[in-house]
Order: structure tokens, then C-alpha cells, then sequence
């Protein structure tokens, strides 16, 4: 601290005070009474008045949520304010408990912005809910430091620790500044960008890749303004990008290929629109529906549920079987073997009606019964149709066709044929005689 600097310390001011002219005072007695009317105005504002400005409707979700939880801080700040404003016209005097109540009704409305706005851009992520009470707890003690007056201290002292970078004279202090500004900002652009993301994802005019595509660009749009409006407000030169483009080519030729690759394929999968959220596909002998999509890879869900997670590049570079790319229906066929002695007319009738009338089965073109082979002891048998939902799986499916086509064939005596094997046994005091009779052995 400079010689003859006069730091300003509200708790300390408050304490002298009261110490000098007591509680009891007009201009004491004045700021408690509002404080406690602002507090209480805001209290009952907050539970009778604020369910009726319709923030719970679906169009002001998103930000309704974040101004309901800084109504109450902001209500009373503002009250707070207000009461100091028209004390101070009647009384110019300091007030020096509103002014420590200003502080601390600030610190519980940054603290829930803060916490907001961390939950909705890093909605996916579980350390946000883990970190919550430590982020709240660090913007406490900050603002408990601010108001104890040690906070102008510590910057001091961490002021104190620097060096030079060239003719640029850097600190700890610069340092944390600098990265408190860029994490504030990118924390404001994320933010952001999942407020666009929500509002374009439910435009449901618009084609999905579409609003996945401008999703994307805006938010990395986004990031990238937030990184040119921090800079300059640490000191440093928007020039240092040139030197960080260098660096970020000399990785890209290092060993950052693969992610360029991949981001790059991102954007090509979603404007080509050769896949799309919710399609039935085939890479790499895995099958499941595309439930998302990302700068970097592909989730693809499979029928037992588990999800694998495919690069972007591969999807590329690779022979995709897309199975409803033109239409999702796909066509399945369950063999059959009867019984040479079966009437093979009734058994096509019996094939097809044990399919037709399915849900998931489509009418048109309607399921269809054929005889493929004459085999060695059976006659090899199908019946063919069009599933109209694949990404729901087969195997329940084929378990009830199977099921009720044994139930018909029973009921119509139409045998189904197995392989036979007759054993016999030989005793050891038996053998057989040149007729093929079997004999005691002596």
C-alpha cells in the first residue's frame, strides 16, 4: 500500500461507530428499520408476488429459472439502495451499515448467477454439483475479506510478486486477473451458447442437422469472442493470437491431426446429412441408433443400451450401412422347415397370417410366405416382411412370430422334422450273432 493511502474497512467503520455514538442512535435506528422493511418487502415480494409473473412458462424457462433465484437478493438490494438514497438526502451522513448490507446482498446475488450459470453450461458435468457449496464458499470469502479489509492487502502483497516478460511487467495478481477475466467470459459465452442451443433445438421447423450445425458454429463463435473481449481487459495484446496460431499449426502437424480431423468431419457429417440423430446404422460390425452428436464423436446406442462412441472420421473414411437413411423400414426374413408330407399351400397361408396384423410389422408391401428349397429332409420354407421400427431390436419379435407359428402348425398337424439318431447299447456279456440277433456271450 502507497504511503498515506487511506483503505476504507466497513466493519471497522461500523464498529467505530457504534462505539462512538451507540446503537440507540436516530441515524442507526433509521438504517435498521430499512434494512429490516427492504428484507421483509422482498420476502413477501418474493413469495406472493412472484409466482404470478409467469416465469414457469415454457417460453421464459431459461431465464425465468435464473431470475427467480436473484429475486429476492435483487429486490432487497434495490430496496436497500433505495432506503440509503433517501436517508442520505435527509441525513448526509455515511451509513455505514446499508453500505455493509449492499456488500453482502451483492455477494448472494453474484454467488447464484455464479452457480446458475455453471449448472446450465456445464449441464452434463457432475463436478459442478460437487463444486457448487466450494464455489459458493470462495466468492464468500472473498467478498468476508473485501469487507473485513484484508482482501486490499493480500492484493498487495500478491501485487508484489512479479516479473518482467519482455518491457510487460507481470504479477501474481496480473495473472489471476487475467485468468478470473477469460474464465468469466468464456463462463458468460457458454452460458450462451446452451441459451441458444435450447431455444434453436425446439425450433422444430427447421431441419435437425441444420439447428445441430448452427448450434455449433454459434458456440464456437461464442468462445472465440469471449477469448478477444478478455484479453484486452488483462492488458495483453490481441497480437499474441498470431503467436498462438503458430503454435496451434506446429501442433496440428505434431500430433493434433486426429481432433482436427475429426472436428472437421463433424461439420461435414451434419451438412451432408448423410446421418442424422435418431438413424439405424452399421460401422465396424455395430448396430444402434445415432442418439447424439458432437464435435468429435458419433453416440451410437445399441439395442442392449450400451452406447460406443465412434470419431467422426471414421464415419467418414468408412463404408456406413445407414438402414433408414431413405426410409427406417427394413425387410427380415425367419426360415422354416415342414415335413415332406405337408400341404406346402396351406403352410404359406399359415406363415403369412402368423406375421400380418403385427404393430410393427408394415401392411404394405404386405408379409409374404416362400418355399426356397427342397432339402435332404425338409422342405426349407420363409415368410418375409417389412419392419417398420429396426431400431427397436428383433429378438422379441422373432420369439412371438416363432411362437405363434408353432401354435398354428400344431393346431393344423403340420410337422416340423428333426434329425433322428437311434442308440444302441451293447451289454458285455452280449454279442451279435451273423443274423443280427443279439446273444449271450459264454
Amino acid at each position: 500500500m502507497q504511503p498515506g493511502t487511506e483503505r476504507h474497512n466497513l466493519v471497522v467503520e461500523l464498529l467505530a461507530e457504534l462505539n462512538r455514538s451507540g446503537a440507540l442512535t436516530a441515524s442507526m435506528l433509521s438504517q435498521a428499520g430499512i434494512l429490516l422493511l427492504a428484507l421483509a418487502v422482498a420476502w413477501l415480494s418474493n413469495r406472493y408476488f412472484k409466482p404470478h409473473l409467469g416465469l414457469d412458462h415454457a417460453r421464459w424457462k431459461f431465464g425465468g429459472e435464473g431470475f427467480s433465484r436473484v429475486y429476492f437478493p435483487v429486490s432487497a438490494l434495490l430496496l436497500v439502495l433505495l432506503g440509503g438514497a433517501a436517508l442520505t438526502f435527509a441525513q448526509p451522513l455515511p451509513h455505514h451499515l446499508l453500505a455493509l448490507a449492499s456488500v453482502l446482498l451483492t455477494a448472494m446475488v453474484n454467488i447464484r448467477v455464479l452457480v446458475y450459470m455453471l449448472k446450465h453450461a456445464f449441464s452434463q458435468a457432475q463436478w459442478v454439483q460437487r463444486w457448487e457449496k466450494y464455489i459458493a464458499g470462495i466468492i464468500w470469502l472473498i467478498y468476508a475479506l473485501h469487507v473485513l479489509g484484508v482482501l486490499p492487502e493480500v492484493a498487495d502483497l500478491l501485487d508484489g510478486i512479479s516479473f518482467h516478460l519482455g518491457k510487460s511487467r507481470l504479477s501474481v495478481l496480473t495473472i489471476l486477473q487475467g485468468l478470473a477475466s477469460v474464465a468469466g467470459t468464456l463462463l458468460v459465452a457458454m452460458w450462451l451458447g446452451r441459451l441458444v442451443e435450447s431455444r434453436l433445438m425446439a425450433a422444430q421447423l427447421m431441419n435437425l442437422n441444420a439447428r445441430v450445425v448452427m448450434v455449433k458454429v454459434i458456440q464456437t463463435l461464442l468462445v472465440v469472442l469471449a477469448v478477444m473481449v478478455a484479453l484486452p481487459l488483462v492488458g495483453i495484446d490481441l497480437t499474441v493470437l498470431s503467436v498462438f496460431g503458430g503454435a496451434l499449426g506446429v501442433g496440428l502437424g505434431f500430433g493434433l491431426q486426429k481432433i482436427a480431423s475429426n472436428y472437421i468431419s463433424g461439420f461435414i457429417i451434419l451438412l451432408d446429412r448423410s446421418i442424422k440423430i435418431g438413424d439405424l446404422i452399421t460401422i465396424d460390425n455395430r448396430q444402434g441408433v445415432i442418439s447424439g452428436i458432437t464435435a468429435r464423436y458419433v453416440v451410437l446406442k445399441g439395442a442392449d443400451g450400451t452406447e460406443s462412441l465412434i470419431p467422426n472420421d471414421t464415419l467418414v473414411t468408412s463404408t456406413v450401412v445407414n438402414q433408414s437413411y431413405t426410409d427406417r423400414a427394413v425387410w427380415v426374413k425367419m426360415p422354416v422347415s415342414v415335413a415332406y408330407e405337408s400341404d406346402l399351400e396351406l403352410v404359406l397361408r399359415l406363415l403369412e397370417s402368423a406375421v400380418a396384423g403385427h404393430p410393427r410389422i408394415a401392411a404394405e408391401p404386405a408379409p409374404r410366405g416362400y418355399v426356397e428349397a427342397f432339402a435332404d429332409s425338409a422342405v426349407n420354407m420363409s415368410v418375409g416382411f417389412w419392419l417398420q421400427d429396426p431400431e427397436n431390436g428383433t429378438l422379441g419379435l422373432r420369439s412371438e412370430i416363432n411362437l405363434k407359428i408353432w401354435q398354428l402348425f400344431r393346431e393344423h398337424g403340420i410337422n416340423i422334422p428333426f434329425n433322428r439318431l437311434d442308440v444302441v447299447h451293447f451289454k458285455p456279456h452280449e454279442r451279435l450273432a451273423g443274423d443280427g440277433n443279439l446273444q449271450g456271450l459264454e
